[in-house]
């Protein structure tokens, strides 16, 4: 008997060294993944600039400043030869260093915003720090061809390299420079999906919870429609993106690559979650709040409107947002309805083109420029960012509505 009870004690003993390595691995590869992640992502949220000598009346730039207050200041400044002005002031300042060939694409724009600010500038010599190429910007970062790192060590002899916040990163759309992409094109697509998403699995989600739980007679036909919803909870998702490829688009003839279509697909496929969480949430109302409230004269429909879905909200809420985190990270329904497009700008209803935040790492993580890898890790940072905002939302309600009986 003892050596019994010793070989029990032992059993456990190994059995909780085991959950506890399960434990201690699950964790060593989520640090793993989350170092590995922000090492390669946070030189995506910097940028290298380089000290450019521009002096714009000699470059033969005349504006008139007025032309400056009006939403035609891009168009006259363009007019005005200002980008040939750019490139030819890097000629002249750096010219055995490659020229305008430091200079990012987007450099002249940064010269654009910086008179728009200043008019003065077009009357005067002035030094502007404007964003480096690609290239010169990996190898500032430590990363870079040896060619492009001897280029940076002598820029940096000579004192006209910096670093600083990569705000273009969160205001600009795709491109295909990687100096000149931003996230916010694919972000308001993601937000404007998630609008149209929501707006139409949730009330659908929880009045169908409400009404199989509360309502519906058992049958035969209720027992269907139950394992076709547990069913459709598993149904991959690419799945759905056939279907809104073949009803939305073929059928119905919605824009291709609108958030109002992704909307919609994404909405077939979180509306399955949210009746199930929905209908957990209302099973674990007790009985007796119910019967209380029929007790006192209170009818079907405000037992369940003002006593039982407001006490089985918080976990409604919390399989909702649960759903729609799921929905923000998938990527293959949206690439079935189009919304993998270049989209250049951001979309401005839910008709426009766009492309989602998912969609838009996958399409940097296909780009042969080495400048895309550190931007795809700040994506996918900002991506982590926002789920975890979600999931600290739904914890939030949880915690704040739950009711303990």
């Amino acid at each position: 008997m003892q050596r019994r009870i010793r070989q029990r004690y032992a059993a456990e003993r190994r059995f909780r060294l085991l959950g506890l390595g399960a434990v201690v691995g699950s964790a060593a590869f989520l640090a793993f993944l989350l170092v590995t992640m922000f090492a390669q992502g946070l030189p995506g949220f910097t940028e290298t600039r380089i000290a450019l000598p521009i002096d714009l009346p000699a470059a033969g730039v005349s504006l008139d400043p007025a032309r400056l207050r009006g939403t035609g200041a891009d168009l006259a400044l363009t007019g005005a030869g200002l980008e040939g002005a750019v490139d030819a002031a890097a000629s002249a300042a750096y010219p055995n260093d490659g020229g305008a060939a430091l200079l990012s694409d987007g450099a002249w724009t940064v010269v654009r915003d910086a008179v728009k600010r200043d008019p003065s500038l077009l009357t005067r010599r002035a030094i502007i720090d404007v964003p480096a190429a690609s290239e010169i910007d990996i190898a500032n970062k430590g990363d870079g061809a040896p060619e492009a790192e001897t280029q940076v060590r002598q820029l940096q002899a000579r004192g006209v390299l910096s670093r600083g916040l990569n705000t273009g990163f969160f205001g600009a759309s795709d491109s295909t420079d990687p100096t000149r992409v931003g996230i916010w094109g694919a972000f308001k697509g993601s937000l404007l999906t998630m609008l149209v998403t929501l707006a139409i699995a949730f009330p659908v989600g929880v009045l169908s919870a409400l009404y199989l739980e509360e309502y519906a007679p058992r049958n035969c036909w209720t027992d269907l429609i139950e394992v076709s919803i547990n069913n459709l909870a598993a149904v991959p998702s690419i799945i759905f993106g056939l279907l809104g490829l073949a009803v939305f688009l073929g059928t119905f003839g919605l824009p291709r690559s609108a958030p109002i279509v992704g909307g919609l697909t994404l909405a077939l496929m979180t509306m399955p979650v949210i009746v199930i969480a929905g209908r957990n949430a209302i099973k674990g109302v007790p009985p007796s709040i119910r019967d209380a409230a029929l007790g006192v004269g209170a009818s079907p429909v405000q037992v369940v409107f003002h006593h039982v879905l407001p006490l089985a909200l918080p976990g409604i809420l919390t399989g909702t947002i649960i759903g729609m985190a799921r929905a923000l990270g998938e990527t293959a329904p949206l690439l079935m309805i189009g919304m993998r497009a270049f989209i250049a700008s951001p979309p401005e209803g839910l008709r426009d083109p766009a492309t989602a935040l998912p969609v838009q790492i996958f399409l940097w993580s296909d780009e042969v420029n080495r400048g895309f890898v550190e931007k795809t890790s700040a994506a996918i940072i900002v991506l982590l960012v926002f789920l975890l905002a979600m999931n600290g939302i739904a914890i939030y309600l949880r915690n704040k509505f739950e009711t303990r009986w």
